[in-house]
């Protein structure tokens, strides 16, 4: 999206957002930051340090350095910009502002905080008085947690809105081992579009909790001519839906007629894209039902389960939705899929050492199965260099030496051998090295080690090209062992 403000505000306090700590907060408290609502002028109305103001205001510096806080974002995540908004404040907000970003999981302190490895994200900017000054980022330093907010020298910030995609904690969702919300915006759903929202923000949709009132729903102006609205939602993954929600609370006189749902498997597509008028994917899955008014609507027939990307609600003829709920079930291949490009590096390279193929098979995704990401695996690692061959096979400890849990289990023959084998494997995993310049590898899950010498002693008689050419076919046939169980 070209305007990062259409984006959710990850550091909402609606959505678990805190200001934990600031410096100092001696005219308005840092809670006020973070507000849902826009800030508020009130005239003539003053407290006993001074004149009443809805932000964040620290007393006049008079000593050398600087003004900061620190925010939790409620939501972690991608961050595209910001709104440093100073409404209100017209000869007492900061010269300039910067922003730094970090990632801690957890429920770290204040002093943690402090002593963590902060990123710049946002370099030191002048500010305007009495405005919303946006700022998109182009330094971006991956999922982020909490954010530090400096101000220059000192003065007072209405609101500040940190605008981005949330990035949830995939693992700790699927230990669940039960339906998510693959709508819902703390899992990493998001309302692309919509065909309006006089009344109600789209994003409002997808919420956690219940619906608040109907400031808190979706709501589109009254319709007077053909047609109806919708809103389209890109779900947390791909992954197959069960059971769906769709919730008028507090809509009472102005909620939708009947409401129906689309689906579509669109891994490669854009937003603007499925949202296009003549895109051909859509597939019904809840056909045109009437909807009661302020009701919670639950509907587990779906007529298809897909897997399925996006989802389109309509609603007939026009009104207010305040939640849409999108259960479904995700596999570990759905996981690898929604993993941030480093963690899913990080975990590919304990199948494969080649930071090459690593790379390649995270550009790769999403797969749509285990079958899809065994046949681009295979062609990837075919397509490599020998460099990127040999960089895989280091990752690998001797045969009969110790390594990682899964090269332990790979290796289990050779435990309990006859020290006289051992002693032969030693011996010959060396003359293999002064050969050929690298490590000897086989897939040795099932193998004993008098099976694995054997091997050994066969190949070292090969030509160089020949024997690299069988060793990389041995990494191949590990690679596919380990994807298995990257992915139980």
């Amino acid at each position: 999206m070209s305007d990062f403000t259409d984006l959710v505000d990850l550091a909402s306090e609606r959505l678990g957002g805190a200001v934990l700590a600031a410096n100092d907060e001696f005219f308005a408290p840092k809670e006020n930051l973070l507000k849902a609502h826009a800030a508020v002028w009130k005239e003539g109305e003053y407290t006993d340090v001074g004149k009443w103001m809805d932000g964040w205001e620290t007393r006049r510096r008079r000593e050398p350095g600087f003004d900061w806080c620190l925010v939790r974002l409620g939501l972690p995540g991608l961050v595209h910009g910001v709104v440093v908004d100073t409404s209100f404040f017209r000869g007492n907000y900061p010269e300039s502002c910067s922003l730094e970003a970090c990632a801690l999981d957890g429920h770290p302190s204040p002093a943690d905080l402090l002593a963590a490895a902060w990123t710049e994200i946002l370099p030191r900017v002048p500010l305007q008085g009495n405005a919303k000054n946006l700022f998109p980022l182009e330094r971006r330093s991956g999922r982020i947690t909490h954010l530090r907010l400096s101000i220059y020298p000192d003065g007072g910030v209405a609101r500040l809105r940190v605008h981005g995609e949330a990035v949830p904690d995939w693992p700790r969702l699927l230990r669940r081992q039960s339906e998510i919300d693959l709508a819902g915006v703390e899992n990493g759903g998001a309302v692309l579009s919509c065909s309006d929202m006089f009344f109600g923000n789209r994003h409002n949709l997808i919420l956690p909790g219940p619906s608040l009132g109907m400031h808190d729903g979706w709501e589109t102006k009254r319709r007077r001519g053909p047609g109806h609205d919708w809103a389209i939602v890109r779900l947390a993954t791909r992954a197959a839906l069960r059971r769906v929600e769709v919730d008028t609370s507090h809509f009472k006189g102005n909620a939708p007629g009947s409401c129906s749902i689309e689906a579509c498997d669109a891994p490669a597509s854009t937003g603007d894209q499925v949202a296009a008028e003549g895109f051909s994917g859509w597939r019904e899955i809840l056909p045109p039902t009437p909807l009661r008014p302020h009701t919670r609507h639950l509907f587990d027939d779906l007529a298809a389960a897909g897997p399925f990307t996006h989802a389109r609600l309509n609603i007939f003829p026009d009104g207010g939705v305040a939640r849409l709920r999108l259960f479904g079930t995700v596999t570990p291949i759905d996981w690898l899929n929604a993993l941030p490009g480093e963690a899913a590096e990080a975990a590919l390279l304990a199948c494969c050492g080649s930071r090459v193929w690593a790379r390649r098979m995270v550009v790769g995704r999403p797969y749509r199965d285990r079958a899809d990401l065994v046949r681009i695996s295979d062609g990837v690692w075919w397509s490599l260099a020998a460099e990127d061959w040999l960089e895989a096979f280091r990752a690998h400890p001797r045969i009969g030496e110790k390594g990682g849990r899964w090269s332990e289990q790979e290796q289990a023959g050779a435990r309990g051998a006859r020290p006289e084998v051992l002693a032969d494997l030693v011996a010959a995993n060396r003359r293999y090295e002064e050969r050929f310049g690298h490590l000897f590898i086989v897939c040795a899950t099932g193998k004993s080690a008098a099976e694995m010498l054997a091997l050994l002693q066969e190949r070292i008689g090969q030509d160089p090209a020949s024997e690299l050419r069988t060793a990389a076919e041995e990494q191949r046939k590990i690679t596919h062992l380990r994807l298995e169980k990257l992915l139980p």
